[in-house]
C-alpha cells in the first residue's frame, strides 16, 4: 500500500506507469522497501539506446519473460530502474530520460539531484 513516499521534489509520489506492472512491488510504482536490494526507485522512459546498453550488462529488459509476468519493453516504455543501473548507465552516456515526479526520493541517496534533473522529461 502507498503510503506518504515522496519523490525527489518532495511531493507525493506520482505513479511512473499504469500500463505494465511495474517497480518492485508491481504496482505502478518506483517505490522501495527493505526487501528491495536493486532499490527500483528511478520512473524511466526507456529507449533503444538504454535497453540495448542494459542487455550487454546482462540485464535483458527487451525479451518477453511470460512466466514472470513480464512482457519485454520498447523504447517509450515507463519502467521503475534501480538507481545503480540508472547511474552507471548515465555515467557510460546512455541514461534514459527520466520523470521525477514519480522518482522516488531515495534514489537521491545514490543519484545526485543535478543528474537526475539534466535527464527529466519535459512535461
Amino acid at each position: 500500500m502507498l503510503g506518504n513516499e515522496k519523490n525527489i521534489l518532495g511531493s507525493s509520489l506520482q505513479p511512473c506507469c499504469s500500463k505494465t506492472a511495474t517497480g518492485f512491488f508491481r504496482d505502478g510504482y518506483c517505490r522501495t522497501g527493505s526487501q528491495d536490494l536493486g532499490r527500483h526507485v528511478v520512473c524511466a522512459v526507456v529507449n533503444d539506446e538504454f535497453l540495448q546498453y542494459s542487455k550487454s550488462q546482462g540485464n535483458d529488459l527487451i525479451t518477453p519473460l511470460p512466466a514472470w509476468d513480464f512482457p519485454g519493453l520498447q523504447a517509450g516504455d515507463r519502467w521503475c530502474l534501480c538507481a545503480s543501473r540508472w547511474k552507471e548507465a548515465a555515467e557510460a552516456g546512455c541514461a534514459p530520460p527520466v520523470d521525477l515526479t514519480a522518482t522516488h526520493e531515495d534514489a537521491l541517496l545514490s543519484i545526485p539531484r543535478e543528474l537526475l534533473e539534466a535527464h527529466a522529461i519535459q512535461s
